[in-house]
């Protein structure tokens, strides 16, 4: 999986910085492809120089810090790993609004370091309220390795949104 082979299919993203923005890579990077989304932060940070309405954020696991990140922008676009796709390794998938919308509802098992980016956009809407950002895009690229090793182990780059 290469970053930069995601990094040229942000074109396809609707990237307006007419208002604030956060692009946010989550991913575990000694979980082999599991990294993903920050390795795609990593090459935009070498590729985009910095602006005013842009905040590009290496999220890693941390995914209850996305609560205090939200706050003040207009427009969201979240990068990760989606495993067990059946489509071929790489393959961009957008997630549709209305899917980002359903955020599971409270959970009383969840801890709070166990929060997923999901359930996290979850509380962030009950806590930002009307501070919330309408503007949610995510992102999912398929992999299949998960294994604890160092770095990226497939050489598939994304291919096409879905």
């Amino acid at each position: 999986m290469t970053p930069q082979a995601f990094y040229y299919s942000m074109e396809k993203v609707n990237l307006r910085l007419d208002s604030p923005t956060a692009i946010l890579g989550f991913g575990n990077p000694v979980r082999s492809d599991d990294g993903v989304g920050i390795y795609v932060i990593e090459k935009l940070l070498e590729k985009i120089k910095p602006q005013e309405n842009l905040k590009i954020l290496d999220m890693g696991t941390s995914a209850f810090e996305v609560l205090f990140e939200l706050k003040g922008q207009a427009r969201i676009i979240l990068v990760d790993g989606v495993i067990n796709t059946g489509e071929p390794l790489g393959t961009l998938f957008k997630v549709p609004a209305a899917v980002v919308a359903q955020a599971p509802q409270n959970d009383p098992l969840v801890f709070l370091h166990g929060l997923k980016w999901d359930q996290a956009l979850s509380y962030a809407k009950k806590i930002l309220g009307e501070a919330y950002p309408e503007d949610i895009q995510v992102y999912l690229i398929a992999i299949e390795n998960t294994r604890l090793e160092m770095g990226l182990g497939s050489e598939a780059g994304p291919r096409a949104t879905k």
